[in-house]
Order: C-alpha cells, then sequence, then structure tokens
C-alpha cells in the first residue's frame, strides 16, 4: 500500500503542469505596419489608383480602392480632396508626366533627315507610353467622356502633330510658311493612328505580335513619307485653295444666313 502510494505520487510530479490557455475569442495581436511619410503615403495612394482605374475604369470607386490599399477612406481624402482630384492627379502622372518636351527638338532636328527623327521619336514615344496602364486608362477615359483624352489630344495636336507636318511640308519641298492646315493634321493623324492601333492589338485584343514594334516604326515611316513626297504637296495647295476661297468676298455675301 505504501508502494503504491508513494509511485502514485511520483507519477503525479512526473506530470508536466497545464499551462494557462488564453481566453478563447481574444483576437491576436496584429502587428502595427509603420506609418508613411505624407509624400510616400501620396504616392501609394496615386500609384495604387493607377493600377485600379486601368482595371475598373473612371466608374470605379474610391471605397473598393481604399480597400485595396488596405487604408481608410477618410485617409485617402485626406490626400485627394475628391474623387475628381485624385483623377487629375492620375492624367498628369500617366499622361503629362511621361511626355518629354525634348522630342519636340528632335523632331525639329533638320541635320537628321525626317525619316529617322521619326523612327526614333516613335520608338521613344512607344516605351514611355504604350504600357498596359497607359493604354488602358486612355480607353477607359475616351469611352466615359471624362475629357482627360480631349486635354491629351490637344498637346499632342500642338507639341507633336503641328511640328511633324512643318517638317513634312519642308521634306516634300513646300514653300510654305502659314499656319498648319486641318487638312494637314487629319493627314499626319494617318501615320500617328496607325502606330497607336498597333499598341490596341497588343494591349487590348492581346493579339500576338510576330514582328517587333521598332519593326513597325520602320515600315510605317517608310511607307508614310513615300506617299507624302507624292500627297502633301497636292494637299497643302489645295487646302489653301479652300481657304481662300471661304475669305473672299464673294463667299461671304453667298454664305447662308
Amino acid at each position: 500500500m505504501v508502494a503504491t502510494t508513494k509511485s502514485t505520487r511520483a507519477a503525479r510530479s512526473a506530470t508536466p503542469a497545464k499551462t494557462a490557455s488564453p481566453r478563447a475569442g481574444k483576437p491576436a495581436p496584429v502587428e502595427k505596419k509603420p506609418r508613411l511619410r505624407a509624400a510616400e503615403r501620396q504616392q501609394q495612394i496615386l500609384h495604387g489608383a493607377i493600377r485600379y482605374f486601368s482595371e475598373k475604369g473612371f466608374a470605379g470607386h474610391t471605397r473598393e480602392l481604399s480597400q485595396r490599399l488596405g487604408i481608410t477612406q477618410p485617409l485617402l481624402y485626406r490626400y485627394f480632396k475628391s474623387k475628381q482630384d485624385l483623377i487629375d492627379q492620375v492624367y498628369l502622372h500617366v499622361f503629362m508626366g511621361r511626355w518629354q518636351p525634348q522630342w519636340v527638338a528632335l523632331l525639329r532636328d533638320r541635320t537628321l533627315p525626317l525619316q529617322e527623327r521619326l523612327v526614333r521619336f516613335y520608338r521613344e514615344y512607344a516605351r514611355a507610353t504604350y504600357q498596359p496602364e497607359w493604354i488602358r486608362i486612355y480607353m477607359f477615359a475616351g469611352l466615359e467622356s471624362s475629357g482627360l483624352n480631349r486635354r491629351y489630344l490637344q498637346l499632342i495636336k500642338k507639341d507633336l502633330l503641328a511640328p511633324c507636318c512643318q517638317e513634312l511640308r519642308h521634306h516634300c519641298g513646300v514653300a510654305d510658311d502659314g499656319p498648319v492646315t486641318e487638312q494637314e493634321i487629319e493627314f499626319y493623324w494617318t501615320l500617328h493612328d496607325g502606330l497607336f492601333y498597333t499598341a490596341i492589338r497588343e494591349t487590348i485584343y492581346q493579339s500576338p505580335m510576330e514582328v517587333s514594334f521598332d519593326d513597325k516604326v520602320r515600315y510605317a515611316v517608310e511607307n508614310f513619307l513615300a506617299g507624302a513626297k507624292t500627297v502633301y504637296p497636292r494637299l497643302v495647295r489645295e487646302a489653301r485653295q479652300e481657304d481662300a476661297e471661304a475669305r473672299s468676298p464673294r463667299a461671304r455675301r453667298t454664305a447662308p444666313v
């Protein structure tokens, strides 16, 4: 009996003591993320908005964007006073931020052949802009009539198309220093639009590209300039004639009231 009691005591002393279990339902401590500086937080929101709007379009909600970023909606509005303000900053970053003023200088540099200038420009322009987020935001902006496209197109018309038309006059031997006409602008759009559509095919339609974009630029520019030699002088001449007729006293007298 004594031996049994001793063995029982020994077994009890060998058994490890039970540790107190955490209270049921008590959440595990959450590791706090380091607070970002104001400039870093603003950039985090901006870059997140670019990704979000490229997927959802500008009809997407800032509440969903905030959830994606792991922040509250009021915190987002601390850095951007409204959704439109955020969209405007996306426009400045995605479109205006990638436009390089030195491109205009390159296009006007007549020490280089026009073909070389255009090929170099479009290769650089494509690397800066023809990216999935840029293309998708541009398309969404047009579909939703946000006005961003029109603002960007005004920049393109003034800083790209008009200078290129003037260089095209020089290339084609057109002695005309007058303002660039709308007919000339539309003629040049055929080159710019064609290369832009190549980016749409790849990004939006996800069509496989068997030929490099650099080669496509070279083909497009060569083809465009070859046709311009024949068409452009006549186009400028006809545009000037139409403008002169529209300004004549007879045309003004017979204009419908």
